[in-house]
């Protein structure tokens, strides 16, 4: 699961066409139904914190919690440089197998298809069972995920390439349609930090920019795609109730050709 290192740095930039606002909408428009109008929330997988943020803003006390150090960096720096928002959020860098919390929380979110991540069947059930445990009594999980839909026809074998002005992309993958496993290569094209010597107005060295330098680097990532079957039965196995499936962030219900299900389970089980 070690991903997103260099790819962190210029995340935000290949991600500025994701409607986050539009995705907290919806979802709080989903925890407002079940009574959820603030308190604690989880955001697993929370990445640079873009989402996390803007449901801080919308008045939950937020934890943010990822794998990777470098997405966390970033997006404790957003937090820092956020008028109001400086301390609000606790980011915590830990698996989601295995995270841990201080007590219970109101609501899990999870987005951008962080849980395909887990490609192991059983390592999507442990993090279903640790989200069941820390959720308040009747408290909600929504979470979304890549379809096997759109695994198959809008990723397998396809090579996606975008150029920015400072960085650029190539991201090619391969599907295996036996194992459900959607590898994808990612090349990273990052204008280079490093400078060379120059001369100011003023006749002092420094390290000036030079625009004409880049670097490139290489990522591997893994997902794998699950049915919704699939998804509801673990939610079963860890204690969970199944509510429903939308069509992405949308109140349209999940379909074989849903490129994104947005799910919506319940804890059961706890004594208030």
């Amino acid at each position: 699961m070690a991903s997103y290192e260099n790819f962190a740095a210029v995340y935000d930039t290949f991600m500025d066409n994701v409607p986050y606002r539009d995705w907290a909408a919806f979802l709080t428009g989903r925890l407002r139904e079940y009574g959820i109008h603030d308190g604690i929330l989880l955001d697993l997988g929370c990445g640079t914190g873009s989402l996390t943020q803007i449901l801080a803003e919308a008045g939950y006390d937020m934890i943010g919690v990822d794998a990777s150090s470098d997405m966390l960096e970033i997006a404790a720096e957003k937090q820092e440089k956020t008028p109001g928002m400086a301390g609000r959020i606790l980011y915590l860098l830990q698996d989601m197998r295995e995270f841990e919390l201080y007590g219970t929380v109101r609501a899990v979110i999870s987005s951008c298809d962080s849980l395909n991540y887990l490609t192991a069947e059983e390592d999507l059930l442990q993090t279903f069972r640790l989200v069941n445990n820390y959720l308040d009594p009747g408290g909600i999980f929504l979470f979304d995920m890549n379809t096997v839909y759109a695994c198959e026809n809008l990723l397998a074998d396809h090579t996606f390439a975008e150029n920015r002005e400072d960085c650029s992309f190539i991201w090619e993958n391969y599907y295996d349609p036996e194992s459900m496993l959607n590898e994808y290569d990612l090349t990273l094209f990052l204008r280079a930090d490093a400078g060379t010597s120059g001369l100011t107005d003023d006749g002092a060295r420094e390290r000036v920019p030079d625009r004409s330098l880049w670097r490139r680097f290489t990522e591997t990532h893994l997902e794998r795609a699950y049915s919704l079957d699939q998804v509801k039965k673990l939610l079963e196995r860890a204690g969970m109730e199944y509510i429903g499936a939308f069509d992405g962030y949308s109140s349209r219900p999940c379909t074989a050709q849903s490129e994104r299900m947005l799910i919506l389970a319940r804890e059961q089980g706890k004594k208030v």
